[in-house]
């Protein structure tokens, strides 16, 4: 029986943020637009993730479609820790491991729509308490996500990042930003002179600011 691994191959990639490392790999690792988790407990529907917070230094765990995005604690450097982490994810993902069960995600409860419908939610990342439910989106809500769609995410998401609309009320926007965007010192720039002012042009008199809210 032919037991060699499935060929698969993981780069590391700096980040605008000095605090978070992207591991790039060959091979599709999620279904879902992103998960992002901010401890080991949060990270039980992923066994790569769960096997990253084993490591001490590791603060927050962000998995997009083909790249796992950590956050680390100051207590190391990039360069003692790199090896490590790129061939423990390497060899995770050529053994065949599961990086998310999606069905986990979902599962919180079998009863109560409120409960369902916060799981079915979480399929899609982790769900901020400020987040207005797709389905009470209004006309603005939808042109706002749809420019951020187009021509934000493509390249936060080259940086090792993920900006997710939570809601826009009295003209302000409010979004989270995860990955490599949360916490990095030029976000607060992006934010005003890329996002804002694009919202702005596109949606002139309706848009006041942009404000990024991470909890």
């Amino acid at each position: 029986m032919d037991t060699a691994k499935a060929p698969a191959s993981v780069y590391a990639e700096m980040t605008p943020n000095p605090s978070v490392l992207k591991f790039v790999a060959n091979k599709r690792l999620v279904e879902v637009d992103s998960v992002e988790f901010r401890n080991i407990e949060e990270a039980q529907p992923s066994p790569l993730a769960v096997k990253l917070f084993h490591f001490p230094f590791v603060k927050e765990v962000f998995i997009s479609a083909n790249y796992v995005a950590i956050s680390k604690y100051e207590i190391v450097e990039w360069e003692e820790v790199t090896l490590e982490l790129r061939e423990l994810i390497r060899d995770f993902i050529a053994d065949g491991g599961e990086v998310l069960n999606e069905a986990a995600l979902q599962v919180k409860s079998e009863s109560g729509a409120e409960e369902e419908n916060e799981a079915s939610q979480a399929s899609a990342g982790f769900v901020h308490p400020e987040e207005t439910p797709q389905e009470d989106w209004d006309a603005i809500d939808e042109k706002i996500v749809s420019l951020l769609e187009e021509y934000v995410k493509p390249a936060v998401a080259n940086d090792g990042g993920n900006i997710k609309f939570l809601n826009h009320k009295d003209g302000v926007v409010s979004v989270l930003l995860q990955g490599a965007c949360s916490g990095c010192p030029s976000s607060t720039a992006t934010l005003k002179q890329g996002i804002e002012a694009m919202l702005m042009n596109f949606l002139p008199g309706q848009i006041k600011s942009v404000q990024a809210v991470n909890g």
